[in-house]
């Protein structure tokens, strides 16, 4: 499974972004895929994730409210609605999916908001 993600950028506080995370490969026993983050100097954090198969959806508490997790299952995309940015939202994004027994990752992207 190779996950490729986009939509990154540098944004003033307030703003929005879209991410992106483009699946191909073995992906037809996906269950899961979810966002995570990783800001310099911390430990990598879970953003969103959202079942494969079915709508539940979940939160970081930080992000509820503002960030919102979709897919397109047809496309094997799934998207990550990001809005009223904040300066602590800066970080490397990364997806991932739940296939079978393994987990899989993208390389990230980078989100930068400034304030």
């Amino acid at each position: 499974v190779q996950l490729v993600e986009s939509g990154g950028g540098l944004v003033q506080a307030g703003g929005s972004l879209r991410l992106t995370c483009a699946a191909s490969g073995e992906t037809v026993r996906t269950y899961a895929r979810g966002w995570f983050r990783q800001a310099p100097g911390k430990e990598r954090e879970f953003v969103a994730a959202i079942a494969w198969f079915g709508t539940t959806a979940r939160y970081a508490d930080s992000v509820k409210g503002r960030f919102t997790i979709s897919k397109d299952n047809a496309k094997e995309t799934m998207y990550l609605q990001m809005n009223s940015l904040k300066p602590e939202d800066t970080a490397v994004y990364y997806c991932n999916a739940e296939v079978a027994l393994d987990v899989y990752w993208g390389q990230g992207t980078q989100v930068t908001v400034s304030s």
